[in-house]
């Protein structure tokens, strides 16, 4: 099986690394990463021939994935199956059963791990599927292979995800975004709950401020988890003012 990667940013090149371990993996990217994509034993490929591949995986912000479905749409062979590995599920499973032809395979995933967790390993990184539009035998491989790969897999629908996704990452990656506009950082008196709350900055410096905000703007129960925090911890500013 021959796989298509558009996209070669942190999570492309992630996916890249795993995946060519096992596939020909052919990746297309809008500025020319032709040596960082060998070096991890991808194939430098156009738009055009990524889209003929069995599986194709577009690794791209959340607010390009629509132009990017719009694009391909009449470039991919029949059967073929695109996986999205967006961080929230609603809304690329709603425009990827909009816009791709119904000859077209659909499967929605979250692999809950990136390049700084893991750099090194797969072993228990969490991965949640979405079945949208896909064949039995072809789904119960993927999860076959997923497993192999040492992943714990968990089957939602896009619904439960978006909505558990908001009270975990989306809420770590807002506190931890107010921790960094704090100034929050390492402290010679400090204690071992104080670590662990600075440990967050780890998980969201190096994730762009436009992954941040396409999280928020394209789930729509995130803005409802952050203000019951805001209100929570008011509701706790006020008990100490009395």
């Amino acid at each position: 099986m021959e796989i298509g990667i558009i996209g070669f940013g942190r999570f492309g090149k992630l996916a890249t690394k795993y995946l060519s371990e096992d596939f020909e993996v052919y990746v297309s990217s809008r500025s020319d990463k032709t040596e960082d994509i060998k070096k991890i034993n991808g194939i430098p490929a156009s738009l055009g021939e990524v889209c003929k591949k069995d599986v194709i995986i577009p690794c791209v912000s959340i607010s390009e994935f629509e132009n990017v479905l719009k694009e391909i749409k009449g470039l991919l062979k029949e059967n073929s199956l695109v996986i999205d590995v967006c961080s929230v599920k609603e809304y690329p499973v709603e425009k990827m059963k909009t816009i791709l032809l119904e000859k077209t395979q659909i499967l929605a995933t979250h692999p809950m791990f990136g390049p700084d967790s893991a750099a090194d390993s797969l072993k228990d990184r969490k991965i949640v599927l979405c079945k949208v539009r896909i064949d039995n035998d072809k789904y119960e491989k993927i999860k076959e292979y997923l497993a192999k790969k040492n992943l714990i897999v968990i089957e939602v629908t896009p619904e439960e995800h978006d909505k558990e996704i908001a009270k975990s990452l989306l809420l770590t990656h807002f506190i931890g975004r107010g921790l960094i506009d704090f100034g929050a950082t390492d402290l010679d008196i400090d204690t071992e709950g104080h670590r662990r709350l600075i440990s967050i900055l780890d998980t969201v410096k190096n994730d762009t401020g436009q992954l941040f905000e396409d999280m928020n703007s394209y789930n729509k129960y995130s803005k409802k988890v952050r203000e019951d925090f805001i209100k929570s911890l008011n509701k706790i500013n006020m008990g100490l003012e009395k």
